[in-house]
């Protein structure tokens, strides 16, 4: 697979770039190693880990918005960082930063991936709803996500048992990666 051209300069004969803000790519950039390094990837990392379908140093330049990724690189990306698409794009009106979330008083740390491996009826639910947070904070580390005290509510709440009730039922399924609820 070739790799893309370098980002036109507005008032070259690509057009579609005139109609794209300078600051777009770098946004994206942005976006981009935030992904990367929520998953606890180097740039050398993802060359290897990728086969060397994504250079360590073409992967730098679109971090820095120096160049611009296409579309279908775009999508091969996410589906190597396994994030939706639209992750790896800005919203409109950002300026590409996330706020730092800290953890909350009353919080619980969920192992995903001891989560991926359980078959009770009632994950099913506990999966969708975590993903929904996942996409809500753009946190797709994929190791652990913390949920806070009224997250733990509206859960119990939806499997009709208390709080202490739920977190104990973490803990039995060893979901717990680590608790604070206090």
């Amino acid at each position: 697979m070739t790799e893309e051209q370098p980002h036109s300069a507005p008032g070259t004969s690509d057009d579609a770039d005139e109609l794209v803000p300078p600051s777009y790519n770098e946004r994206v950039g942005l976006r981009l190693r935030a992904i990367r390094r929520q998953k606890r990837l180097s740039l050398q990392d993802v060359e290897q880990l990728s086969g060397k379908e994504f250079k360590a140093s073409v992967l730098g330049a679109y971090e820095r918005g120096e160049r611009a990724i296409s579309v279908p690189r775009l999508q091969r990306l996410a589906q190597f960082y396994d994030v939706p698409v639209d992750q790896l794009l800005p919203q409109d009106g950002e300026d590409g930063r996330r706020p730092v979330e800290l953890p909350e008083r009353g919080s619980i740390a969920i192992d995903l991936h001891r989560l991926a491996e359980l078959s009770e009826p009632e994950m099913e639910v506990l999966e969708r709803y975590l993903h929904m947070i996942q996409m809500l904070r753009q946190d797709f580390n994929g190791r652990v996500l913390t949920i806070r005290r009224e997250d733990l509510r509206a859960l119990a709440f939806m499997f009709e048992i208390s709080t202490e009730e739920l977190a104990a039922r973490l803990e039995e399924l060893g979901l717990r990666a680590g608790t604070s609820l206090s």
